[in-house]
């Protein structure tokens, strides 16, 4: 009887979420997409327009990059093999990392598996001691913003620092990030600040040159320093005049910057880029780099013509189609009768209900309108900030936004969430 009390015990934590209408179990599933500038979901063979998609650029069904793909995977296979370290390194692992490094104007990079891998591997590395056995360093203090990403979150926790060398700071409070730094000179011998670029649930962005500025003041009174990493995976690519993101915004720049090829660029895979001899530290310190396969071949040629594509006139294109569709798509909305839980100008349009019930069911309407959005509920939010989180892409058309808002407006009257 031991175990099926253990499944009792699963049982009613999940019929908890199913009351409280937060279930993310139940996915759509794609059984193929269909249509040219932006193809549509096909599920149960219904086609539905896409606005819950972190493509910011529709670049996952861009020609070039699948041409890439295909002469990746052909080069080198479907798959890595083994860890690098193990069976060798492709030479296309090495170009994607030097190339991802010069878009981002830093020395040198490194590739994951995903963005995720990325922060657990940066936060529980940059926090070890020196003694040889010490997992984690005693003199580190670790200051995270109040609603950075999970994967930061989980970062810390991997790090297993103790309660005293953990501490938040007030979501873009600034001012209690430095009293912080103030009142811990001393107790320790380095700091990392660490933030979202864009956070994920509201399309807002860090100021990073503030918060460099910030560091750099404190630097000289921690005798090992106070380094900033910023997790910019929303912001690259779509973020910023270039596509540089949350640093090109705000003019700043982060000693570590994480992102990842898996949202505007259109592939897959996570990256940090740093100084080179940070770069060498983490090859010989990373353990979901070390121990853990790289993305495939195919990934990595799809990531590497992504990185030109946004790095070129095109890129700009796409950019500014991009920026005139968030505008079309707020400015409409707003006319609608439609409240923003930020003032974002991400792609990232969160669009407040704040009620779970109430957003389960506008999803629910607009799916059997044919469009796919996502709810967002406690606790991945606070409670009564939930949200239709829509994500556009500058491969929407005119027509796609202007259908989305109509539809979405029948919705909301229906179900009362306007």
């Amino acid at each position: 009887m031991g175990r099926n009390n253990f499944y009792k015990i699963l049982q009613n934590e999940l019929k908890r979420i199913d009351h409280a209408k937060v279930a993310k179990r139940q996915e759509k599933v794609i059984e193929s997409f269909t249509g040219s500038h932006f193809p549509s979901a096909v599920i149960n063979g219904k086609k539905y327009s896409i606005f819950n998609s972190n493509d910011y650029l529709g670049l996952r069904f861009a020609d070039k990059l699948r041409q890439a793909e295909e002469k990746a995977s052909r080069k080198y296979g479907t798959g890595p093999g083994a860890v690098r370290f193990i069976s060798g390194t492709f030479s296309l692992y090495k170009e994607l990392e030097k190339a991802v490094a010069g878009f981002h104007l830093r020395p040198a990079g490194m590739v994951f598996s995903s963005a995720f891998a990325a922060n657990l591997a940066v936060i529980a590395c940059m926090s070890k001691g020196q003694s040889k056995d010490s997992l984690v360093g005693a003199d580190t203090l670790i200051i995270s913003d109040e609603l950075n990403h999970r994967s930061i979150i989980d970062g810390i926790r991997v790090a297993g620092l103790a309660k005293e060398q953990k501490q938040i700071y007030q979501h873009f409070d600034y001012q209690s990030l430095e009293k912080i730094l103030k009142e811990n000179i001393g107790k320790f011998k380095r700091v990392l600040v660490i933030t979202d670029g864009i956070f994920s649930m509201l399309g807002e962005s860090a100021n990073i040159g503030k918060l460099e500025k910030i560091c750099r003041k404190f630097d000289s009174e921690y005798n090992e320093g106070v380094f900033l990493i910023t997790d910019d995976s929303h912001g690259v690519g779509a973020f910023g005049k270039t596509g540089r993101g949350a640093e090109e915004a705000t003019g700043g720049k982060s000693d570590l910057l994480i992102g990842t090829f898996g949202k505007a660029f259109g592939s897959d895979g996570g990256y940090v880029v740093t100084d080179k001899i940070i770069i060498d530290y983490l090859r010989e310190s990373a353990a979901t780099y070390i121990y853990s396969n790289s993305i495939s071949p195919g990934t990595a040629g799809s990531a590497l013509a992504a990185i030109k594509l946004v790095d070129s006139a095109t890129g700009r294109k796409l950019l500014k189609r991009l920026n005139q569709n968030i505008a079309l798509f707020k400015n409409l909305m707003i006319k609608s009768g439609f409240i923003f839980a930020a003032d974002s100008i991400h792609p990232i349009q969160p669009v407040l209900v704040a009620d779970p019930v109430k957003t389960k069911a506008l999803t629910d309407r607009l799916f059997g309108m044919g469009i796919l959005v996502t709810n967002i509920n406690y606790p991945v939010v606070p409670k009564g900030k939930d949200e239709i989180r829509v994500q556009i892409s500058a491969a929407h058309s005119k027509k796609d936004i202007e259908k989305f808002v109509q539809k979405a407006n029948l919705a909301a009257k229906s179900v009362g969430a306007i």
